[in-house]
């Protein structure tokens, strides 16, 4: 039998834990349902010590408690504050690796002392031993640190042969960096690489911030960076807002009570459109793309040496992103591997090569084709009404749930027709048309009127679309049945036995809202699960302003359950707040 050996991904702002069994590799759930962990650790009023979820609940209420997006910080020879006291980056960063190690443990049911850790491909000797000294103080031994770009194009081209070169396009949380490689033989080469250190997902963030502030300032004439929690609450608010603009054309930044001023509450709801959005954030974007010709330059290569483009990090879903990449090169970029797993699924890749594990290809299940709508265009000079507009595309993961905005093109227009199809073709006449609906009734209003189109696929192949008209919710949808087998023949039953081992939920001991693992003692589980219930009725005592009446009642049972349980057995407790849990999870979704 093999030694265990875990890969970890240390993120900016989530990180994870793999391991390779049976030949296939695995994503260890930190909670059930749930692999990532987002990097936050912080310390409650008992001083417990809190990472993960719970620390980054508790980072809205108390900042100063908290620490998060340290991996900007490794390799400074700086302290930062917790709760009063001083830390190294090194000693924030082991807290997270510890937490993943006792995840590991408890998942696996045997001891974990060794790991492959990864960093970015720019980092320096210094970061580079920062990571390796707070996985020494994590109690593990890092048997190797490997470049995310590598661990990257591990994880997209195990098991897959032919010889090629790669763009490897990494935008995580904090840090950018790119890497051309060459992929042959199940070797990955990495022949020359790019970056910024201080460039990621957190500056994007930062734009919507400075947005909201700046409409705080105009509305209420008051500056909100004086108030760390209300600053917190922003955080959040705008990471929220981040996320939800990668699939939808609008998102509102919107917290209730976010501080007082003069005795009076103020209240920000704030809606930005994904076109604002892109503008605010493209100089950054463009920044990345001017990285991308540093790299093929010390590669020795062009644009049209690359074969495929390898998308790595949550900020690459961000749709500019992709957009200027597939304008850049001429290709789709590839992102089937979820792009926010696929290094910590290279890192046990190459933990097993180290241990001696043979290591069997990663599969995933993905859309064959590209699923889309049409619209009124500029073609050639001319407008014309079948311009196809792509919404889900070929090899994306599934299951999956698009949106794009859409405008009626002249006065008083009180119906829209919404054809659907698959296809490629720039053109959607020549594309295959599997439906069409038509939605009625629509308000007067100037043209421009905006529509929401929305397309959703399921691992079964049944696309639902639907269409709502923005300011009033006026909806009409069409369900169409197999749509990924009506047109894929004898290639169906290929796609559909290409299982995804990687999102099958797993029984974990380790639950991902606690803060120490399975060598805990049963009163130190106790004390903790006391403490996150407390996070949890304060997060749903905050929402309790802004739910409909039938959520605040539910809100406020589920509150009453886990203090009629806090004295009482912690299996009592622990079922009050799951369905506490659950509730807020369907709340925030």
């Amino acid at each position: 039998m093999s030694e265990i050996i875990v890969g970890i991904d240390l993120g900016t702002t989530n990180s994870e834990v793999a391991i390779v069994r049976e030949g296939r590799v695995e994503v260890i759930p930190v909670a059930p349902g749930v692999r990532i962990l987002p990097s936050v650790v912080s310390v409650a009023d008992d001083g417990t010590l809190l990472v993960g979820d719970a620390a980054r609940n508790q980072y809205v209420l108390h900042p100063e408690r908290s620490v998060r997006s340290i991996k900007r910080r490794m390799g400074e020879y700086t302290a930062v504050q917790m709760a009063g006291k001083d830390y190294s980056p090194q000693e924030i960063s082991a807290m997270i690796l510890r937490r993943l190690r006792d995840i590991a443990e408890a998942h696996i049911g045997e001891p974990v002392a060794k790991a492959v850790i990864t960093v970015p491909a720019y980092f320096s000797d210094a970061q580079r031993q920062a990571t390796r000294e707070a996985g020494e103080i994590a109690g593990l031994e890092v048997v190797r640190i490997i470049n995310e770009p590598t661990a990257a194009a591990l994880a997209y081209e195990h098991g897959h042969g032919g010889a090629r070169k790669a763009l490897v396009y990494d935008l995580g949380g904090g840090t950018f960096d790119v890497s051309v490689v060459n992929l042959e033989s199940e070797v990955v080469e990495v022949l020359a690489s790019h970056g910024n250190n201080h460039l990621g997902g957190d500056d994007f963030d930062q734009k919507l911030i400075d947005f909201a502030i700046a409409h705080l300032q105009a509305q209420h004439g008051v500056d909100i960076r004086q108030h760390a929690q209300a600053m917190a609450r922003l955080q959040q608010a705008a990471e929220a807002a981040k996320v939800t603009l990668s699939d939808e054309p609008y998102a509102t930044l919107a917290e209730e009570y976010l501080l007082e001023r003069d005795g009076l509450p103020i209240h920000l709801s704030l809606e930005i459109s994904r076109q604002h959005y892109e503008e605010m954030i493209e100089p950054y974007v463009a920044e990345t793309l001017e990285a991308v010709h540093v790299s093929l330059s010390g590669a020795g290569l062009t644009v049209a040496d690359i074969d495929e483009i390898l998308l790595v990090g949550g900020a690459t879903r961000t749709p500019l992103v992709q957009h200027r990449l597939e304008r850049e090169f001429g290709m789709q970029p590839r992102a089937e591997v979820d792009p926010d797993l696929c290094v910590a699924m290279g890192a046990a890749i190459q933990a097993g090569v180290v241990a001696g594990t043979q290591v069997s290809a990663v599969l995933v299940d993905v859309t064959p084709y590209t699923f889309g709508t049409s619209a009124l265009q500029y073609v050639n000079g001319e407008m014309y009404p079948y311009f196809y507009v792509p919404l889900i595309r070929k090899n994306t993961p599934i299951p999956v749930s698009k949106s794009e905005g859409f405008c009626t093109v002249f006065d008083g227009q009180s119906r829209v027709d919404i054809n659907v199809y698959q296809g490629e073709d720039p053109d959607a006449l020549n594309n295959i048309e599997i439906g069409r609906f038509t939605i009625e009734g629509l308000r007067e209003a100037p043209a421009g009127n905006q529509l929401i189109t929305t397309f959703s696929l399921d691992l079964n192949g049944i696309l639902q679309v639907t269409a709502r008209e923005k300011d009033t919710g006026l909806l009409q949808s069409i369900t169409i049945d197999n749509a990924i087998s009506r047109f894929t023949g004898d290639k169906l039953a290929e796609a559909r036995h290409r299982i995804d081992g990687l999102f099958r939920d797993q029984e974990t001991g380790a639950d991902g809202r606690s803060a120490a693992g399975a060598a805990a003692s049963p009163v130190d589980d106790s004390r903790r699960q006391r403490v996150e219930a407390a996070a949890l009725i304060e997060k749903a005592e905050r929402l309790l302003a802004t739910a409909g009446t039938e959520d605040a009642e539910d809100l406020v049972n589920g509150i009453e359950a886990i203090r009629d349980h806090m004295d009482g057995p912690d299996a009592d407790l622990k079922t009050a707040m799951d369905a506490l849990a659950d509730l807020l999870y369907y709340l925030d979704a």
